[in-house]
């Protein structure tokens, strides 16, 4: 009787006890409950008390709570590249009047790049966004040197563009028909025919021709358009503004979600998820209007998302290290549809889109000579996490394996755009293999340095970090080589400089 009462007493100071039927009765770890007869059961949602295996009203209230809290912290990370594309369609639209057809935003200074989630800073950008249920557009490309493609609202590439589309950098004619339509009224010789899944198409270029000169070439000839009624597009630069596409937090990233998915069809893979949006109040074809309890549910599963998307950011736990020994991650994880045949990657495409925009053929699948590479990493060479308040050096070998060019850009870890350290130039966030002023080791390569503080005589190496803006990079291979493929070629970790 005695032992019986003394462990009676260790488990209620465990885990709580409360009363039944006037006894008072222990509370259970929930994996060693029964769900059957008298219990009172610790789960994360409080203690649940089973009278004759039933539990009451609140019981039954707390559990669809912690219920829809959990959904949507996974919706967050299912959702993260479809409001992502969304708020950078929306944003854009207000920062650059792009909102109407045919309209191309062109980000050239380092306020415009600012604005994109790990915008690559040496190359100028030229986007804009489409809706197809207005009808096909026709696009007749340029030849020349350019990279891109025109992906979907899910991120995902319809087709590429340029040097890894169909016409290999010659130029063609290509039809984009929504996903009610029939490509095969369209198909014609000479002619690409593709179909997206969305309504809404993103058409996203890079200029990668070094002569300032191709830019007006490529607008002049570029010609975009109703299916055989094509227009000259319109390119609006020249703004020099400060915006942003980083997805909302709280409520705003809901409404967002809300208002895209009653713009899109559902696709069959992403049933399940409606129905998980549901009780959170979010229903194709209704309004948005959460009552008190949802509105908490979504704040508080927004929140808890991004710390879970974040985490998989920063320790991508379905990947492999590209360098043994190194804390370098080659990014991309995922197939070009965000599947396979028997999964939806969710949380690798997650991990990219949280902290980045975009993919294409090139980017998902570079080959040797062709396409670009992004190499990431959060940790120095002691396997710490970098620190905005900490100097640091990264040796760049010599002879990087490119047939391009190579760059190194710094990035906020909380808005995951270019970091805003007070420069006005994009020398201030990136360093590249193209400037003049980067100062070589005698052996060829090059020490570039990140932190509070300029390193005497190198501050062309320099790119600054301020206060505790904590920050990552991007280390990008454009045109990567057979080297960094056999990983003949390695990059070594950042070290810290006392």
């Amino acid at each position: 009787m005695a032992r019986a009462l003394k462990t009676s007493i260790v488990a209620a100071a465990l885990f709580g006890s409360t009363t039944v039927g006037g006894w008072a009765q222990d509370a259970l770890p929930l994996g060693q409950a029964t769900l059957r007869g008298d219990e009172v059961i610790d789960t994360p949602a409080g203690a649940i008390e089973l009278q004759d295996s039933y539990f009451d009203e609140d019981a039954s209230q707390r559990l669809f709570d912690a219920m829809d809290l959990q959904r949507a912290a996974q919706l967050y990370i299912w959702s993260t590249p479809l409001v992502s594309t969304t708020t950078w369609r929306d944003n854009q639209g207000a920062a650059f009047g792009t909102g109407q057809p045919g309209a191309f935003a062109v980000l050239e200074t380092l306020k415009e790049k600012r604005g994109i989630v790990t915008a690559n800073l040496t190359t100028p950008y030229i986007f804009n966004f489409t809706d197809l249920s207005d009808g096909p557009i026709q696009i007749d490309y340029p030849a020349g040197q350019t990279a891109g493609g025109v992906l979907d609202m899910w991120m995902r590439p319809v087709f590429d563009l340029g040097l890894t589309g169909p016409d290999k950098g010659e130029g063609a004619t290509y039809i984009v028909v929504g996903p009610d339509g029939d490509p095969s009224q369209y198909q014609a010789d000479g002619t690409h025919v593709f179909q997206s899944a969305t309504n809404n198409v993103l058409v996203g270029i890079r200029i990668l021709d070094p002569d300032p000169a191709y830019y007006d070439t490529y607008v002049d000839a570029y010609r975009m358009g109703p299916v055989g009624s094509t227009e000259t597009a319109t390119f609006v630069k020249g703004k020099d503004v400060e915006w942003s596409a980083t997805a909302p937090r709280g409520i705003e990233y809901w409404e967002k979600l809300a208002a895209i998915v009653n713009e899109e069809p559902v696709r069959e893979i992403d049933k399940p998820w409606m129905e998980m949006l549901a009780p959170l109040g979010i229903v194709k074809g209704e309004a948005f209007a959460p009552d008190d309890r949802q509105r908490k549910i979504l704040a508080e599963g927004a929140a808890l998302g991004e710390l879970m998307t974040r985490n998989l950011q920063v320790n991508p736990r379905y990947a492999d290290v590209w360098w043994d020994g190194t804390s370098w991650y080659k990014s991309f994880d995922f197939t070009i549809p965000q599947e396979t045949e028997t999964l939806q990657q969710f949380d690798e495409r997650a991990t990219w889109f949280y902290e980045a925009v975009g993919s294409t053929e090139g980017m998902v699948n570079p080959t040797p000579g062709a396409g670009q590479v992004y190499m990431t990493t959060k940790r120095d060479a002691n396997g710490d996490m970098l620190r905005a308040d900490r100097n640091y050096v990264l040796r760049v070998p010599a002879d990087v394996p490119v047939a391009q060019f190579w760059s190194l850009t710094l990035y906020s870890e909380n808005t995951r755009r270019p970091y805003d350290n007070g420069g006005t130039e994009i020398s201030d966030v990136s360093l590249d293999s193209r400037m003049e002023q980067l100062q070589y080791n005698e052996d060829g390569s090059v020490d570039l340095y990140i932190g509070p503080d300029v390193p005497e005589g190198l501050d062309s190496n320099h790119m600054k970090t301020v206060a505790d803006d904590g920050w990552f990079v991007y280390f990008r291979l454009y045109g990567p080589e057979q080297a960094f493929f056999d990983k003949s070629f390695v990059l070594a970790d950042f070290e810290i400089v006392e």
